[in-house]
């Protein structure tokens, strides 16, 4: 098993009145990548559907520097109807997003989690939120109703 310290929140960076299905991700990845797959470990559509989409013991194609030692998770949206960087997260989207890592944080308690956007030498509002809700969630410190 991979050492996990980090787990790194995208978005995918597409127009909240637009429907990008994983089908749409893959398709999209598999161009960029050189048919390897999508970069994400799971993904998150609009109606919460939620996907893995790369087993957790492969290193993803999300965040360069960082890709060996997290996991990746994208949500569908991150733009509003104009195409600027917008929190676009429908209430399944954040319920299934605290659900992961819910779950991912009980596999790896010690994995901090972060915006895309936190990560050092980017320039991206990706996620288009701020990830500090989760990191509270997780730590205690919010209350417990807050980060879904």
């Amino acid at each position: 098993m991979r050492s996990v310290n980090l787990i790194v929140i995208h978005c995918s960076a597409t127009r909240c009145n637009r429907r990008f299905t994983v089908d749409m991700l893959k398709a999209c990845h598999n161009a960029r990548f050189g048919n390897k797959g999508i970069g994400y470990h799971y993904y998150i559509e609009r109606d919460g559907h939620l996907y893995q989409t790369r087993d957790e013991s492969l290193v993803g194609m999300h965040a360069r520097h960082y890709n060996a030692h997290s996991i990746g998770i994208c949500y569908e949206g991150g733009l509003n109807e104009r195409g600027q960087a917008a929190d676009t997260r429908t209430p399944e989207q954040r319920a299934a997003l605290i659900a992961l890592l819910r779950s991912l944080k009980e596999d790896y308690p010690q994995a901090e989690i972060l915006g895309h956007r936190e990560l050092e030498g980017v320039h991206k509002e990706c996620p288009s939120f701020d990830c500090q809700e989760y990191r509270d969630y997780f730590s205690g410190s919010s209350v417990r109703g807050t980060a879904s």
